[in-house]
């Protein structure tokens, strides 16, 4: 290390912040919120981050990593146990976590877990209760009450992810903590998920948000082709994977109308994402295993053997 190097490194923290929390808590919402951009997908439909997305924020001098994780619940599948076992992993690796608790369901069941698993790990952990504009203060000074005599709890803020009222708060409170040493990322680097993966993420919003009722839980898109034109405009193939024949059918809709639909609004988001000309290709395809298929939990960075 130069002597430039060390003296910015003594002035400087940086260090990794695991988002967890029960599925639908928020924490897609807050990543976004936190890193100025869209990284991870948002929908209504539980579970709907399967791997962990980093966001990576600059406050004063200290480089914050935030790690978000797929919601933890009680898995009872092999996509679902993956998905825990990484939330926890990135829990395991981070220098500080921020447990993520809707305010409106309080400590349900799936909470309640996740406080007992931190109790017998021994771990500390700053919580966030998220969309507290939607709950009367005497009730969040009561579930507040509630969090602290846990033991597992060493602060709390009180925040809405998606107006952003608290969070620059709940922020500074982060950053201040983190471990002296030199920033990991450059200066401008906002997550490490390659964009072809966000790609593949965007169009499986689009798929939740527009069928949300009728499309099952195991659906997923892959990116399998990336070609860039000399006049700025790219070309992406996608592939959705269903289980059955009856989703594809769902999936494609009357006459094509569904998938073009879905196209449609992924297309318009990634144009504006990238600046440039989207042409995007859209296929459906019955995989009827695909989620005890060890590549593709490979393609999600989940690990298959859990």
């Amino acid at each position: 290390m130069t002597e430039t190097e060390a003296d910015r490194s003594a002035q400087t923290r940086c260090g990794y912040v695991a988002i967890i929390g029960a599925p639908n808590a928020g924490k897609s919402t807050l990543l976004n919120l936190l890193a100025g951009t869209k990284l991870s997908i948002v929908s209504p439909k539980v579970q709907t981050t399967r791997s962990r997305v980093l966001g990576i924020r600059i406050e004063g001098d200290a480089q914050v990593v935030f790690v978000d994780t797929p919601g933890i619940f009680q898995p009872r599948r092999r996509l679902d146990r993956a998905m825990v076992h990484a939330a926890w992993e990135g829990a395991g690796d981070a220098d500080l976590v921020l447990l993520l608790i809707d305010a409106e369901r309080g400590i349900d069941a799936d909470a309640d877990r996740i406080l007992a698993n931190l109790h017998d790990g021994g771990r500390k952990v700053v919580v966030a209760l998220n969309k507290v504009d939607l709950v009367r203060r005497s009730n969040l000074l009561e579930l507040a009450a509630k969090l602290n005599e846990t033991g597992v709890v060493t602060d709390i803020f009180m925040i809405s992810a998606l107006t952003g009222d608290g969070v620059s708060d709940l922020l500074d409170h982060l950053a201040k903590r983190l471990p002296d040493g030199p920033w990991l990322f450059p200066e401008d680097q906002l997550s490490d998920v390659p964009m072809r993966q966000l790609a593949a993420e965007i169009t499986r919003e689009k798929l939740f948000l527009q069928l949300h009722q009728e499309l099952p839980y195991a659906a997923t898109v892959e990116t399998e082709t990336w070609e860039e034109f000399d006049n700025g405009d790219v070309r992406i193939g996608q592939v959705v994977f269903v289980q059955r024949e009856g989703q594809r059918a769902i999936i494609l809709g009357k006459g094509g109308r569904q998938i073009r639909a879905i196209g449609e609004a992924a297309r318009t988001e990634l144009q504006e994402l990238l600046e440039r000309k989207v042409h995007l290709f859209l296929h459906v395809k019955v995989r009827e295993q695909w989620t005890e298929d060890p590549e593709r939990y490979r393609a999600m960075g989940l690990d298959h053997k859990v």
